[in-house]
C-alpha cells in the first residue's frame, strides 16, 4: 500500500514538476494521508538532477501546505463545532470542554500551531482544530506559514543531499511517525481519563 503510494507521487511529480508538489502538500494539509516526507525529499532529489529549482520546491512545497491549512481550517470555521457539540458526547466532549479548548486556543494558538507544524502526522490535522476554536484567520496563516518552512525546507535539503538515496531516508523518518503517534496515544489516554474523572474534589 505504502510503496504504491510512493510509486504514485513520484509519477505525479516527475511528470508534473512543481505544480504536483504544490498540489501534494496541498492535499496533505487538508487532513489527507499524503505524505510529506516522500513528497520532499523526492522534490530534493529532481533539485540535484536541476528538474526543478530549490527555491522552487521549496516555495511551491510551503505554499501548498498554506492552502490546504485553509481549506482544513475553514471545514473546522464553518461545520466542525457544530458536529462536535451534536456527536461529541459519545468522544466525552462537552460544550464546556469545547469552550476550554477554545480558550486554550486563543491564549496559546501561535504556539501550538507553530510547534505542530514541525511534528509528524500532527501538523497535518492541527488546522481543523484552530478553524473549530475559530482561531483567526491571518494569525493562523502567518503562523502556519512559519512553521510549515521549516519542515518543508528541511526535507527538502535532506533530498538534496542524499540525492538518489533519499527513499532509505523516507524509510528512516518514517520511524518518527511511530513516536510521535504513541505519544499521541498517551496524551489522548490521560485526557480521557482526567475528563471521565471529571474536577478534582477538595
Amino acid at each position: 500500500m505504502l510503496k504504491a503510494l510512493t510509486d504514485a507521487i513520484t509519477q505525479l511529480i516527475g511528470d508534473h514538476g512543481v505544480p504536483a508538489v504544490f498540489f501534494l502538500m496541498m492535499l496533505e494539509s487538508m487532513c489527507l494521508p499524503v505524505p510529506s516526507e516522500v513528497i520532499m525529499l523526492f522534490a530534493g532529489y529532481l533539485v540535484t538532477l536541476d528538474k526543478m529549482s530549490l527555491t522552487e520546491a521549496v516555495a511551491a512545497g510551503t505554499l501548498g501546505n498554506i492552502v490546504g491549512s485553509w481549506i482544513a481550517w475553514g471545514v473546522g470555521m464553518s461545520g466542525g463545532r457544530v458536529l462536535l457539540e451534536r456527536h461529541g458526547r459519545y468522544l466525552h466532549i462537552t460544550p464546556d470542554r469545547l469552550d476550554m479548548a477554545d480558550r486554550w486556543f486563543e491564549r496559546r494558538g501561535e504556539r501550538i500551531v507553530l510547534i505542530s507544524r514541525c511534528l509528524p502526522i500532527i501538523r497535518t490535522f492541527i488546522s481543523l482544530p484552530a478553524g473549530i476554536a475559530r482561531m483567526p484567520f491571518w494569525r493562523f496563516t502567518i503562523y502556519t506559514a512559519i512553521g510549515c518552512l521549516p519542515w518543508v525546507l528541511g526535507l527538502t535539503l535532506i533530498g538534496v543531499q542524499v540525492g538518489a538515496k533519499w527513499e532509505e531516508w523516507h524509510d528512516r523518518l518514517h520511524f518518527l511517525d511511530y513516536v510521535v503517534i504513541a505519544g499521541f496515544l498517551a496524551g489522548a489516554a490521560y485526557l480521557i481519563v482526567r475528563w471521565r474523572r471529571g474536577p478534582a474534589t477538595a
